[in-house]
């Protein structure tokens, strides 16, 4: 079992940026991959950025490549989301999300997703 837990989010103007992190339980966290979605109102769940359990797997959503740089802490079962020149359509609520499977690949969809923490809101005013 692996709880997730997101902070970090707020409001911010377009152009501002915010670092999200999502910490969590085990002690298996540096063997999995984790990943960052979004949910904007009236729209899907979207992938936006994933990291593998080696951090040098890493994969973007094209609207956000340039912009964001997922990482991890193996030492704080942490994971992080660094969020710069932000646009009002990166409104959302984020969450994170793993497998939860040790040594699984990164992924760029929801699907296979079994962990999910309970969001954190981003607003981006204009």
């Amino acid at each position: 079992q692996v709880q997730l837990v997101e902070s970090g989010g707020g409001l911010v103007q377009a152009g501002g940026s915010l670092r999200l992190s999502c910490a969590a339980s085990g002690r298996t966290f540096s063997m999995y991959a984790m990943g960052w979605f979004r949910q904007a109102p009236g729209k899907e769940r979207e992938f936006v950025a994933s990291i593998g359990w080696s951090v040098s797997n890493t994969y973007y959503a094209d609207s956000v490549k340039g912009r964001f740089t997922i990482s991890r802490d193996n030492t704080k079962n942490t994971v992080y989301l660094q969020m710069n020149s932000l646009k009002p359509e990166d409104t959302a609520v984020y969450y994170c999300a793993t497998e939860g499977k040790p040594f699984g690949g990164a992924t760029t969809t929801t699907g296979g997703m079994n962990y999910w923490g309970q969001g954190t809101q981003v607003t981006v005013s204009s």
